[in-house]
């Protein structure tokens, strides 16, 4: 697998106990000026997909407890942030492109996290209707 960074996120959090859950403050993504031509248009969108590596995961069990439950749940059923590949995911709103910084707002990433995909949120296409919240639906009405 060849994973290329194509930038770096700067946020007040410097570190997970300071992360809030799915999202805070403003948060910059500095994307590499060499990627900066694929960004061309990305501004006409209010919402992104933003994938990342989570650099300080530290390893990661099977089973989870999470903050919504005191029963613990399969790894896949959960979005503990220690998994065998630890990939991070937010839908974030953009709140502003200046050339190769994007300002946008629910990304619960923390200061140096490393960029790996960044992709236009569609809601024709990504709003699912008849989605489910799995086991959480009974715990906390999400």
């Amino acid at each position: 697998m060849d994973m290329k960074t194509l930038g770096v996120v700067h946020s007040v959090y410097k570190n997970r106990v300071q992360a809030p859950r799915q999202g805070g403050t403003i948060a910059e993504i500095e994307v590499s000026e060499k990627y900066e031509e694929g960004l061309k248009d990305l501004e006409t969108f209010s919402h992104l997909h933003v994938f990342y590596w989570l650099h300080q995961s530290k390893g990661f069990t099977l089973s989870v407890k999470t903050p919504w439950d005191s029963k613990p749940h399969g790894l896949f059923a959960t979005r503990s942030p220690d998994r065998p590949n630890p990939l991070g995911y937010s839908v974030v709103r953009l709140v502003e492109r200046k050339g190769n910084i994007l300002k946008v707002e629910g990304l619960d990433a923390i200061e140096g996290t490393k960029i790996i995909d960044i992709k236009p949120y569609i809601p024709g296409l990504d709003l699912k209707h008849k989605a489910n919240s799995g086991w959480l639906e009974r715990r906390t009405g999400c």
